[in-house]
């Protein structure tokens, strides 16, 4: 569910609305009852409705929602109440209705006629730099200094002795204590995520929040998306350098050290103690396992297991991929003819 210090909620919507906005075919006229929020899978319930993107699954889909949207080759068995909603594509569907729920979910600031809203709550000792702006509701601890033209959003809560650096950007995030974001940086944005249609590509609502823990330091100019549903967190201790991007729904474990320009795509999990080089990509819903390293430039597309070092597009062990790049420089220098 989406949290409601960031989102303003606009059910609830009787079924026949909902499946009309959703293009839901079927007889729904006579359906009493009514939705009263959306919510991921795993933790939807009866008063809310969810989907499932498997566009071929062919296994049981377990929640316990009240509605499940499907794609066609969906095949439902959750809680005896759970009624299953077929649909040309669930993704699309399922936007439609975020979409009708939660309208203004993009926007991080309510309109307000000072740059510090009447109801933000600021704690002892912070220190407020010029053309700080800091929406309603938000809340800074004890001792937290914010950087020039910074902006924190409504509902947005950073804890104490926190740095937050000029023009850095925060929205619909939980920030713990003796947290450092370093200028620029940008935390909370739209996660990247759009479901394709004969129409072009539709955005799909991101209703959920970044964690940071404690101890986080985020470098300049480096972008934590919110996830979809749920939370992108990054976990206590972990260091990220510049330039770096990380999707949402990503969940990072702790202390780890990400370098300079990696990208990390949506919906992956670091475990604790992972290192990544700088430059290394990692693909969507990837998981490296705990003190796994990763050298410059690798790129992952399946999972890894923890406590190895990796190199190389596609990652493999780094001195299986040693041996293979000095056989290829023989190769090429003719030390080794090939067959």
């Amino acid at each position: 569910m989406a949290d409601p210090r960031f989102y303003d909620n606009r059910g609830p919507f009787r079924v026949p609305e909902v499946c009309r906005v959703a293009q839901i075919e079927g007889d729904w006229a006579s359906q009493p009852d009514s939705v009263h929020d959306v919510a991921a899978l795993d933790c939807a319930g009866p008063l809310h409705l969810t989907f499932c993107d498997r566009r071929q699954a062919t296994g049981p889909i377990l929640t316990n929602a009240g509605w499940c949207i499907t794609g066609p080759g969906g095949r439902g068995q959750g809680a005896s109440s759970t009624v299953f909603l077929r649909a040309k594509s669930a993704q699309s569907s399922f936007a439609a209705v975020a979409r009708l729920f939660y309208p203004d979910c993009e926007s991080a600031f309510a309109p307000q006629d000072v740059p510090v809203h009447p109801s933000a709550k600021i704690g002892a000792g912070v220190t407020l730099a010029p053309g700080v702006v800091i929406g309603s509701n938000a809340e800074i601890g004890d001792d937290t200094r914010v950087g020039p033209n910074a902006t924190i959003g409504r509902g947005v809560t950073v804890g104490r002795r926190c740095e937050i650096g000029a023009q850095a950007v925060l929205g619909f995030a939980c920030v713990g204590d003796d947290v450092i974001i370093q200028p620029g940086a940008v935390i909370g944005a739209s996660g990247f995520g759009f479901s394709a249609g004969p129409q072009g590509h539709i955005k799909i609502p991101q209703l959920g929040r970044v964690i940071l823990q404690d101890r986080v330091e985020i470098g300049a100019n480096s972008t934590v998306d919110r996830a979809a549903l749920g939370d992108t967190v990054i976990g206590e201790g972990t260091k990220i350098d510049n330039l770096v991007q990380i999707g949402h729904n990503t969940r990072i474990g702790r202390h780890c050290v990400i370098a300079g320009q990696v990208g990390i795509s949506g919906s992956v999990t670091l475990g604790d103690f992972v290192a990544l080089g700088g430059m290394a990509g990692i693909a969507d819903h990837v998981t490296i396992g705990d003190r796994a390293r990763l050298a410059g430039l690798t790129g992952v597309a399946h999972d890894l297991e923890g406590g190895r070092d990796y190199g190389g597009i596609p990652a493999r062990p780094i001195r299986e991929w040693h041996r293979q790049m000095a056989y290829l420089s023989r190769v090429a220098r003719g030390d080794i003819k090939r067959r």
